[in-house]
């Protein structure tokens, strides 16, 4: 069974920061790209980040570029997402998703196969 289980959510202050961790299992890490998706009320949801598993080439939306860093542990099969500077529209749910093609998981079409529940992020101002 393929779980994404995220967490390090919570509730900041502007230019504060939080941790993300997505935990991986029943599928093969090193093959997938894995990344970061999120979505606020009223809005698409939309990909932040992601790292090819395989050869480490990393992906930023520019308005979390200098802010937000991705990194992997092969060995735990985890991947997470260190978010500084946070701003209160970076409020959202930040959604785990895992996909062999890259593509997927930077710009979400084709959707990426495997998704993780969400967990929330709110940036108070």
């Amino acid at each position: 069974e393929v779980q994404l289980v995220e967490s390090g959510g919570g509730l900041v202050q502007a230019g504060g920061s939080l941790r993300l961790s997505c935990a991986t299992s029943g599928f093969t890490f090193d093959h997938y790209a894995i990344g970061w998706f999120r979505q606020a009320p009223g809005k698409s949801r939309e990909g932040v980040s992601c790292l090819s598993s395989s050869d480490g080439r990393t992906y930023y939306r520019d308005s979390v570029k200098g802010r937000f860093t991705i990194s992997s542990d092969n060995a735990k099969n985890t991947v997470y997402l260190q978010m500084n500077s946070l701003k209160p529209e970076d409020t959202a749910v930040y959604y785990c998703a895992a996909d062999p093609i890259i593509h997927s998981v930077v710009f979400g079409i084709p959707a990426p196969r495997y998704w993780g529940q969400g967990t929330q992020v709110t940036v108070s101002s």
